[in-house]
């Protein structure tokens, strides 16, 4: 593969996550989106074709269906897999588990999503923790928003030295927003009952060094997670030094209660208003005026938008993996760009 040659990308599944990966991987300067592939032949796969994205069926009943429909469909997942270098998988858990075993015959390069078990690659991916581990890697697994979300702000803080252990609440919300009429919860608090929480353990397998334990309990809202944290650091330090830890990634945005951004719903205004597709909040959004530091104790919350978060991180995995970036820092800042990641901390 020369330096000028673009790779070329398949997204298999344009759900809640497919669709954004596809939108990212048409806005980098060195990819080129192969094609969508799914299963639906209603809106949603009529969106795709809007935007001028070529169009695959799972198999050939699914390209039956979708013809019906009248969308015009360019064959199925194989013919797709067929055009391209790797294949990001966004379909769900149990699709996606069968999906791996046909990739892996193909001899294509894959990743798949959070939902999937670290087993299944061997290897979980966070761009600031583990992009040298995927560098030249047949398949990872991109972790999922919370654990990302983690990942991020305890390596910043491991990064500048500060990091003992984590231990951090999370109010989950219940479902994704555009099926909230299907189900979730109403009036009522659902604790996950086993503790830690998968998150913490998940994270761990991006680092295990990492001492983090969560909790988690699902409330009746649909626009993001929200986070608790109570950290031990290795010293006192000024609340300064741990907003200069945080600063230094551009994946975490440092926001202000004192500026209107007290509530997620504010915070997702924001991200409208900045012209983000799909109100897009691709950064951990810290309050920083919140963040609180007792001696060696640190406590501080933030936001994750479960849609957005994993984003930037598939970019990053197809660049380690295809070699089309040396280390994380000059992925990233590809990415960065592209998406308009790091506008927020100019505000």
């Amino acid at each position: 593969m020369t330096t000028t040659q673009k790779i070329r990308v398949a997204v298999n599944g344009y759900g809640v996550i497919g669709k954004r990966v596809a939108d990212a991987v048409a806005m980098q300067p060195d990819m080129v989106l192969a094609g969508v592939c799914d299963v639906a032949a209603d809106w949603r796969p009529r969106m795709a074709e809007a935007k001028g994205y070529a169009l695959y069926g799972a198999g050939p009943d699914h390209v039956s269906a979708m013809r019906a429909a009248g969308l015009e469909v360019a064959g199925t997942l194989e013919d797709m897999l067929a055009r391209a270098d790797i294949v990001v998988d966004c379909t769900p858990k149990k699709v996606a588990a069968a999906n791996v075993e046909a990739y892996r015959r193909r001899g294509i390069r894959f990743i798949v999503q959070g939902g999937e078990k670290h087993a299944v690659t061997d290897h979980s991916f966070v761009a600031e923790a583990s992009f040298a581990g995927a560098v030249g890697r047949d398949s990872t697994r991109v972790v999922s928003c919370n654990t990302t979300s983690i990942v991020r702000t305890l390596t910043a803080l491991k990064r500048a030295g500060l990091l003992v252990r984590a231990r951090g609440t999370l109010l989950r919300r219940a479902t994704d927003p555009w099926e909230s009429h299907l189900g979730g919860i109403m009036n009522t608090l659902v604790p996950e009952r086993e503790i830690p929480s998968h998150q913490g353990p998940d994270a761990q397998s991006v680092d295990p060094s990492l001492d983090v334990v969560t909790m988690a309990v699902k409330v009746p809202q649909t626009l993001a997670h929200l986070h608790y944290w109570s950290v031990e650091m290795t010293r006192a330090a000024t609340r300064d030094e741990v907003l200069a830890a945080f600063g230094a990634s551009t994946r975490i945005a440092l926001i202000r209660m004192d500026d209107g951004l007290d509530a997620l719903n504010a915070v997702k205004e924001m991200m409208a208003d900045l012209g983000r597709p799909h109100d897009n909040l691709y950064e951990v959004a810290l309050w920083q005026d919140m963040l609180s530091v007792r001696g060696n104790e640190l406590f501080y919350a933030y936001m994750v938008d479960n849609q957005a978060i994993v984003i930037p991180e598939t970019i990053d995995a197809i660049r380690a993996m295809t070699g089309l970036a040396a280390d994380a820092a000059a992925s990233m800042a590809l990415t960065d760009t592209a998406l308009g990641i790091g506008h927020l901390a100019k505000l």
